[in-house]
């Protein structure tokens, strides 16, 4: 795709021509992460340092990353890589690309949270794995347990927990069927992102989401938007006992109506926006 270039000629060809198909910031953020994944450098450093020519091995990668951006695949896939709470997660198609609103999710949790306290915790829907990694990086004396759907999702998960010294319980459980809650154990505190846009909006989605992330982390069906939280307060109803916590991120337009189920069993429920200002994260006390 490229004739041999230089470093410097490289980087300014990339960005061109992802700045074809993408808006100029974003092509730029796309740009710096595949030069820093392949070189070791931001962008300042390549553009202030000497010219310096790049190795067979280096250019290969640069033609295959580019080829699969200008497909809108996205970048942490083509990557392998995704950041979460200032850890590096492998990802694939098999999970959702982790997103900032999560680690805010997250951030809530530990700030409520001791760390010296030995809970236990249960994620529900755990995809890549990265809040229950986040959390027990954060939170090393707690126990926890990470349930998906998706055997490709643990999968995934293990692999980064692996890779991140952290000891979890994955299971493999359908949370949706109620027959399998007698598997899960009693905790302290539920977290959970599920699955919550209707499947009515996948046509008003950005191409490479709905194009490459897994569907079933990202869907529901039209007629049960709020089906997870359902799921959730039930759940917590005849497992949790008082002052336990639920933490759940929800979809914008729907956190009042999820907050309202948990109103029905939990002495507080919370709404908190994220830093964008929408209605993003619900904290419900047994």
């Amino acid at each position: 795709m490229f004739a041999r270039m230089m470093l410097h000629s490289q980087y300014h060809n990339f960005l061109q021509q992802l700045g074809q198909v993408y808006p100029a910031g974003e092509a730029k953020a796309i740009t710096a992460l595949v030069f820093e994944k392949i070189f070791q450098l931001r962008p300042a450093a390549i553009l202030n340092a000497p010219e310096t020519e790049i190795n067979d091995t280096q250019e290969a990668l640069l033609n295959k990353y580019l080829s699969e951006l200008l497909q809108h695949r996205p970048v942490q896939y083509v990557l392998g890589e995704a950041w979460f709470y200032h850890l590096p997660l492998y990802v694939n198609e098999s999970v959702l690309i982790p997103r900032p609103e999560t680690e805010e999710l997250v951030h809530w949790v530990l700030q409520d949270t001791p760390k010296q306290l030995p809970l236990s915790i249960l994620d529900i829907g755990t995809g890549s794995g990265c809040m229950a990694i986040a959390l027990k990086k954060n939170l090393p004396l707690a126990g926890i347990t990470a349930i998906d759907i998706s055997s490709a999702a643990l999968d995934i998960a293990q692999k980064n927990a692996t890779m991140h010294h952290a000891v979890i319980d994955f299971l493999q459980i359908d949370f949706t069927d109620e027959n399998n809650w007698q598997e899960l154990p009693a905790v302290d505190i539920i977290v959970t992102n599920p699955p919550y846009i209707p499947a009515a909006e996948i046509n008003t989605m950005d191409r490479h989401v709905k194009a490459y992330e897994p569907h079933t982390a990202l869907f529901v069906p039209d007629g049960k938007p709020l089906l997870f939280y359902e799921k959730t307060a039930g759940f917590a109803a005849k497992h949790l006992k008082p002052g336990s916590c639920i933490y759940a991120e929800t979809h914008y337009q729907l956190a009042q109506e999820a907050a309202a189920l948990f109103k029905k069993i939990c002495s507080t429920v919370v709404v908190k926006k994220d830093t964008s200002g929408n209605e993003r994260m619900i904290k419900a006390v047994v």
